[in-house]
């Protein structure tokens, strides 16, 4: 997560994002590096482990105020607000590995704590560095730790923070770290549990060190602890212990602190038994082939897939924080919007080539955050048969088979998981991602049922203008007024897209990833501008740029998805959303006010992974609504069926040296690309991506 916020530099974050100026920041971010020499190898959250979800919860907790805090802002004022509320856009870290991917990086998914496996591939490998932002890597005895926030990427230059010297600083040898790190509090071993500890050192820390302030600042109690765990080696305690006796701990506390030492030990650490990470999780053994797990195991490491380790394996999924406005009535969570369609990926993943009869209907554990899931337990969806016309095919058969009849049983799986199979015809006729796009849309129409025919018009013309466009192009785009609704229906298709993959991979891919990708299909600022010109009743040559081709798609595309709508008793109808009434500020259009680009450290307060008045008379605000409905009330009422302490801990000049990796361009003429080789680098994503970050 530190990285994805160093790397999203561009103004516009509230839109749904800037996906091709992304790509062109991505690109020249690891230009930088590979021209230097550098081999880069990134990694990325792909679980949350169990015993880390309170935290998880805690944090989407947290940012949910901040959504609030960003509709409200919108709606009184019209523009994007400062960085102190910064989100990153919704998919970012669904996304991201696959435009690494795309640029020809070496990129792998989690199948554990994204911290460990990390740590170990830098340890195992010899790598130069691990560049991230979590104190964690300070704690693993594994490559040096250099910061992503402090880096100035035009000179390559940084801070490591240098754990020897860190140990000759406060008394401690490497091995020892783990346990100093759990008892000052870490993702396991909360800061509470281990308070009185912290304590009774603090005591005995100052009668050596007497100090005037009764509280103890953070950089006082990091020597406290330190001295305490050194003392507890000076005894006879055994050496290879964990945590020893002597501490004074209830036995499930100590259970809780061995369990979080532990989880700080690596493949080769002398001495010490680490966990197997060869041994495959399976949720759902008895409905899936082991072919089919090992190939759930291998996509989701390669990153090549997107949400069936998690369903098959894991047998849970979650969805970080979205953009949308808690007091909308009208237009529904994304949560619910997709739940009928993950049900079917469900189906297609666990109850392909079964009669129902013989084996318990599986259930799933979702965690996904939308205003009202106060997210105190999961919710359990059960899946929904996805019906094939063929005498009961297998998963086996849609994933490995090979021939024309099975490339057609891909794709009219895909469409059927969004109720799109009339747009078959439409396979090879136009582009898959306009294809893609298209299925989006109508699934959003179909579940929506509020939204307008100016609402589909903004979706599918600038689905449609995209190609037109190059990043400066779109980067120009100026936006007048913000509309609160808009910033939601368009974190709505970016989270959408997200569920495209998912149902691609359950599919076996009949599309390619690439067509499903959000800098292929959308632009957060021109689908604003197209909402705006849509709901102030523009004419289409005016929404399709004078552009004939586009025109011509357009109505195609238009015409199908009325179509299919007719078809299944959705009426379409035409509903101009007024301006919203906003205070008169100074300045001009929103790009131009409360970037928050002049401050740097605004990038990292978001973790995020992300209404406008109908004239239907005025909206109450729903807070009571809110408190009381969880995520099955909404759902029958609208009928769809690691932060430590630690890391602010800083000796000074004793820990941090600035590095520079940077070489004149001379020292690397005529150098093979093989010498690169030896370099890794391995980047830190703090938080789960929302399957759906």
């Amino acid at each position: 997560m530190a990285c994805l916020r160093h790397w999203y530099s561009c103004k516009d974050w509230v839109c749904g994002g800037q996906w091709n100026e992304y790509m062109d920041a991505l690109k020249a971010w690891v230009e930088a590096f590979t021209s230097a020499g550098i081999t880069l190898v990134f990694f990325f959250d792909g679980v949350v482990e169990e015993k880390k979800r309170q935290e998880w919860v805690k944090r989407r907790r947290r940012v949910n105020g901040d959504v609030h805090k960003v509709f409200c802002h919108i709606k009184e004022y019209g523009n994007q607000p400062g960085g102190e509320l910064f989100c990153l856009p919704s998919g970012l870290a669904t996304f991201t590995p696959f435009a690494l991917r795309s640029l020809g990086q070496e990129v792998f998914c989690s199948v554990k704590e994204a911290d460990y496996e990390i740590a170990s591939y830098a340890r195992q490998h010899n790598s130069m560095g691990i560049l991230g932002q979590d104190s964690d890597f300070l704690i693993y005895d594994s490559a040096p730790y250099f910061s992503v926030a402090k880096l100035r990427i035009n000179s390559l230059t940084t801070i490591m923070y240098d754990r020897q010297r860190l140990c000759r600083y406060i008394g401690l040898s490497v091995n020892q770290l783990p346990l100093l790190a759990c008892l000052l509090g870490n993702d396991v071993v909360s800061e509470e549990q281990m308070q009185h500890i912290r304590s009774n050192a603090i005591i005995t820390h100052r009668k050596k060190h007497p100090a005037p302030n009764t509280s103890a600042p953070q950089g006082q109690v990091v020597l406290a602890v330190s001295q305490l765990v050194s003392s507890l080696w000076d005894t006879k305690e055994d050496k290879s212990a964990l945590v020893p006796q002597c501490l004074n701990l209830s036995t499930p506390q100590r259970e809780l602190l061995t369990r979080g030492v532990h989880s700080y030990l690596l493949p080769g650490n002398k001495g010490l038994d680490v966990d197997d990470m060869s041994a495959l999780p399976s949720a759902f053994g008895k409905h899936v082939s082991p072919e089919i797990l090992k190939a759930c195991r291998a996509k989701h490491a390669a990153a090549e897939g997107f949400m069936v380790y998690s369903v098959v394996c894991e047998g849970v999924t979650e969805c970080s924080n979205t953009l949308e406005d808690e007091e909308d009535a009208e237009l529904l969570p994304q949560a619910l919007v997709y739940k009928p369609c993950r049900q079917r990926i469900y189906g297609l993943l666990l109850l392909l080539g079964q009669d129902g009869s013989t084996l318990e209907l599986p259930t799933i554990r979702e965690w996904f955050v939308f205003p009202g899931n106060h997210l105190k337990e999961p919710v359990m969806v059960h899946p929904s048969p996805v019906s094939l016309p063929c005498d009961r095919p297998s998963l086996d058969l849609l994933w490995f088979g090979t021939g024309p009849e099975v490339s057609a049983l891909r794709l009219t799986a895909f469409l059927s998981i969004f109720d799109c199979l009339d747009f078959s015809s439409l396979y090879g006729v136009i582009e898959d991602s306009i294809l893609a796009a298209l299925c989006l849309v109508t699934y959003i129409v179909l579940q929506v049922q509020t939204l307008s025919m100016e609402d589909v018009d903004a979706y599918l013309s600038q689905a449609v203008c995209l190609r037109l466009k190059s990043p400066q192009d779109l980067q120009q785009i100026e936006i007048s007024c913000l509309s609160s609704r808009a910033v939601q229906l368009g974190s709505l298709y970016v989270r959408g897209l997200s569920h495209l993959l998912g149902a691609n991979c359950a599919s076996g891919s009949p599309l390619p990833s690439a067509a499903l990708m959000p800098w292929h299909s959308f632009d957060g600022c021109l689908f604003h501008s197209k909402y705006l010109l849509a709901h102030r009743g523009a004419e289409k040559t005016e929404l399709l740029e004078h552009d004939l081709p586009c025109l011509s798609l357009f109505d195609l595309l238009r015409e199908k998805l009325s179509e299919t709508c007719r078809k299944r008793g959705r009426v379409l109808q035409s509903s101009p959303s007024p301006p919203q009434n906003i205070k008169t500020t100074s300045g001009g259009g929103y790009r131009d006010r409360s970037t928050g680009r002049g401050d740097e450290s605004w990038r990292r307060r978001g973790e995020t992974t992300g209404s406008h008045q109908r004239g239907h008379g005025q909206r109450k605000r729903r807070d009571e609504r809110r408190d009381q409905w969880d995520y099955e009330n909404r759902d029958r009422l609208w009928g769809r069926g690691g932060n430590q302490h630690f890391n602010s801990y800083n000796p000074n000049s004793h820990v941090e040296e600035h590095q520079n990796w940077s070489r004149s361009a001379n020292q690397f003429r005529g150098r093979s690309y093989n010498h690169r080789g030896r370099y890794h680098l391995a980047p830190r994503w703090s938080q789960p991506p929302a399957p759906g970050t």
